[in-house]
């Protein structure tokens, strides 16, 4: 049996837990079917309403710090938070339960009489309160949070809160029940003295307790958000009110700024980091901000996923895309938002890792996947594509990968219009299709003799096509174009050639168990496959499995290597810490530190190249 107090006592319930709130709910809705109205008077209702503007202060601080368009220059820890971390504080919440609970029983409990009478106002309380946290709430939570850092009360109760590597304004409800309880007892006990004074009010326990929240949340934001020339101009300024900055620098090294919100405790304790100061200005100037030696430009693919963001929601982002029910409520929100870029927005950074040193990034061109099929959005499109990419040359950027139409052939041939109109730069850049290419190729069986290639006449399907005839594998390419299939025919050697069959039904590939598709398939066209078809796919979006007697590929994709750092997020659909074939070509350009630009038409004589690059660096199929 474990230490009293170190675990939650519903862990088991998952997302049962929420039912614990129950009893709330059904005491305001009989309150409001007895009344005809919505019960004001309930301190059930008041508890509700709390929780719900409690967990949004939660979730907009989560937003706004992980917004690295915004935040990324004045993050105190550079590392960012992985998928273990994530895990780890997946139940965050259970402080705000817990608090909730002990709220809902006091105020229906005959012992704590003042609270009974529901005031809306009283500035007595809000005077009282302040005297209180100043001089209870704060020395009591110093002095237990220093009695938590030592022996077995720091092992038993208190490493699991510091096992979070980066803090986040999630990390802040992030513990043990008794963690939980001191912090109730300091956000509860000026609350508790102003009721027992008779000075209590509601507007009161709304107001500090979203107060204790935010401050709560700012600290453990690791976002520097208050400026240092604050405190260069009102020194005293320094003991009243603490940083992220000043709370990471606990974080990490945890025998110094314990308070709770006022570092003027650490002074009388002596336990102030002499460093607080000085790195909160570095960080709070930007003087840490480093340029990335690989990014990754993809965009919004529509409406629905523009909601997976990892500035959204991280119970989202961290998992493979999937149309969430519950989310359909803020799909107005997301269309507003897309309706906003499409006016007044650039590329911006999504996310980030490491990987063996190297800082890669995502960044984001503020357009959606169905604006690239708008033939008056080409020029605009390209004209964001071309800013990013002359960015990242200014700064510095090594290499920097085209994500799915932002290398699209009909829009800038692959990024040849890029490297064409500025031949002078430094950054290389890729559109990642040759590791795409060897992806898929590298999936079919070696006892394969045939295959059906749709959208055959494409960059990828040109490439696949000459790779196989090669093999001395029979390829029935569709396409209604001669002139196109004879133009790639013409590519491939002589003796390969009639290994390169032009069809133009898809009732030819009746016989054929190995469909490669790169144009999207309705059911009708999939009936034709025979029964055991693997349908291998470089299609976007992929395309829906109709046939359960068939089998169905993902994307092409690759795994990160194992020792990839910081990485939180999941990219679309792909599993966690897999990437696109195209992402992982450009990661692999940058690992073996190619000078080369790989745009246009895909180099068939590179395809193994890349691929034993790929997993010579540890990239591994998905």
């Amino acid at each position: 049996m474990g230490s009293p107090l170190a675990s939650w006592p519903w862990a088991s319930l998952g997302s049962y837990k929420y039912l614990l709130y129950g009893p709330l709910v059904a005491k305001v809705a009989h309150a409001w079917r007895e009344t005809g109205s919505l019960p004001l008077d309930s301190w059930c209702l008041h508890l509700l309403l709390l929780l719900v503007l409690r967990s949004l202060t939660f979730q907009l601080w989560f937003s706004y710090g992980n917004m690295l368009f915004f935040t990324r220059r004045r993050r105190v820890v550079k590392d960012g938070v992985d998928f273990r971390q994530i895990d780890a504080e997946w139940d965050w919440d259970n402080m705000v339960i817990l608090q909730t609970l002990i709220a809902a029983m006091v105020a229906n409990s005959p012992w704590f009489p003042g609270v009974a009478e529901l005031r809306s106002w009283d500035p007595r309380g809000w005077a009282l309160a302040l005297l209180l946290h100043v001089t209870v709430s704060e020395p009591a939570f110093y002095w237990a949070h220093r009695a938590l850092h030592r022996g077995p009360l720091f092992s038993l109760y208190h490493a699991k809160h510091h096992s979070s590597p980066v803090t986040q304004p999630l990390t802040a409800g992030f513990g043990t029940p008794l963690e939980a309880l001191i912090l109730t007892v300091a956000v509860g006990a000026p609350l508790a003295g102003a009721f027992a004074a008779g000075a209590g009010s509601v507007s009161l326990v709304y107001g500090h307790v979203l107060l204790f929240d935010y401050l709560r949340c700012m600290g453990y934001s690791n976002v520097e958000v208050i400026s240092h020339r604050a405190f260069a101009a009102v020194p005293v300024l320094r003991y009243l009110i603490y940083t992220p900055t000043y709370l990471s620098l606990h974080h990490r090294e945890k025998d110094c700024n314990f308070c709770l919100f006022m570092p003027l405790y650490d002074a009388l304790g002596g336990t102030i980091n002499s460093r607080s100061w000085e790195l909160q200005k570095e960080v709070d100037q930007g003087m840490n901000d480093r340029v990335p030696d690989f990014v990754f430009l993809a965009h919004v693919v529509d409406v629905v996923s523009s909601m997976h963001v990892p500035f959204g929601f991280r119970s989202c982002s961290s998992l493979p895309f999937s149309t969430r029910l519950v989310l359909l409520p803020l799909w107005p929100v997301a269309f507003a938002f897309m309706v906003l870029q499409w006016f007044c927005s650039k590329t911006f950074t999504v996310s980030f890792y490491f990987l063996r040193g190297r800082l890669h990034q995502t960044w984001s061109v503020p357009r959606y996947g169905f604006q690239y099929f708008i033939p008056s959005a080409k020029k605009g499109i390209n004209r964001q594509i071309e800013l990013a990419i002359l960015r990242a040359d200014k700064m510095g950027v090594k290499v920097i990968s085209l994500a799915a139409l932002n290398k699209n052939e009909a829009l800038n041939g692959g990024g040849t219009l890029f490297v064409s109109n500025h031949p002078n730069l430094r950054v290389r850049v890729v559109h990642g299709n040759t590791l795409t290419a060897a992806v898929i190729l590298n999936e079919i069986p070696s006892n394969v003799k045939e295959v059906f290639l749709t959208g055959a006449t494409s960059k990828l399907g040109r490439a696949i096509a000459l790779y196989l005839c090669r093999k001395k594998i029979r390829v029935l390419m569709l396409t209604v174009s001669t002139e196109r299939f004879l133009k790639i025919q013409r590519e491939a050697p002589a003796e390969s050639q009639h290994y390169l069959v032009q069809v133009t039904k898809y009732q030819a590939a009746q016989s054929c168990k190995t469909w490669i598709v790169g144009k999207w398939l309705s059911p009708r066209e999939q009936r034709w496959a025979p029964a055991g078809t693997h349908f291998h796919q470089f299609v976007v979006p992929p395309i829906i499995g109709f046939r359960r007697d068939c089998t169905y590929g993902k994307l092409a994709a690759m795994r990160l290597p194992k020792d990839v750092q910081g990485l939180g997020s999941c990219e679309y659909t792909m599993d966690r810490g897999v990437v696109h074939a195209c992402h992982a070509g450009g990661v692999v350009h940058c690992l073996e530190g190619w000078d080369h630009h790989e745009v246009g038409a895909i180099d068939v004589d590179r395809i193994d190249v890349v691929w034993k690059a790929a997993l010579k660096h540890g990239l591994t199929p998905a």
